[in-house]
C-alpha cells in the first residue's frame, strides 16, 4: 500500500501587496516609520521598541522628516488620521497617488 505524502506547502501562497499607509499605494519597498521620533520616545522614558510604527514608502517618509521637526511629529502628529489633516501632507499624497510606484520621487 502505497504511502500518502502530507500536502506540500511550496510553492507558498503569494504574499499580500505592501501598502504605505499615508499614501496607500502598493510599493516594492517599505520602510518604518516611528510615530513618536525615537529621540522624542528616550526622552519620554519609553523603550524603542515599544513606540508605534507605520510601514510608509520612502517618498512619505521624506516627506515628513522634511517637513516636520522631530518635536511636530511626536506632539502634533503623533498619528496617521493627524498627518492626514494637515494641508501640506493632503497635498502630497494628493500628488503622490498619482505617481507610479516604480517611479523616483524626489522630495524638497
Amino acid at each position: 500500500m502505497a504511502r500518502r505524502l502530507p500536502p506540500s506547502n511550496w510553492p507558498p501562497p503569494p504574499s499580500e501587496p505592501a501598502r504605505c499607509a499615508l499614501c496607500e499605494r502598493e510599493t516594492p519597498v517599505l520602510t518604518e516609520h516611528h510615530l513618536i521620533p525615537k529621540s522624542q520616545g528616550r526622552r519620554r522614558g519609553v523603550p524603542i521598541h515599544e513606540l508605534p510604527t507605520v510601514p510608509l514608502c520612502p517618498a512619505c517618509h521624506k516627506f515628513l522628516h522634511k517637513t516636520f521637526t522631530n518635536a511636530e511629529l511626536a506632539g502634533e502628529y503623533a498619528s496617521i488620521d493627524a498627518l492626514l489633516d494637515n494641508a501640506d501632507v493632503q497635498r502630497f499624497v494628493s500628488w503622490l497617488r498619482k505617481q507610479p510606484a516604480s517611479k523616483s520621487v524626489r522630495v524638497r
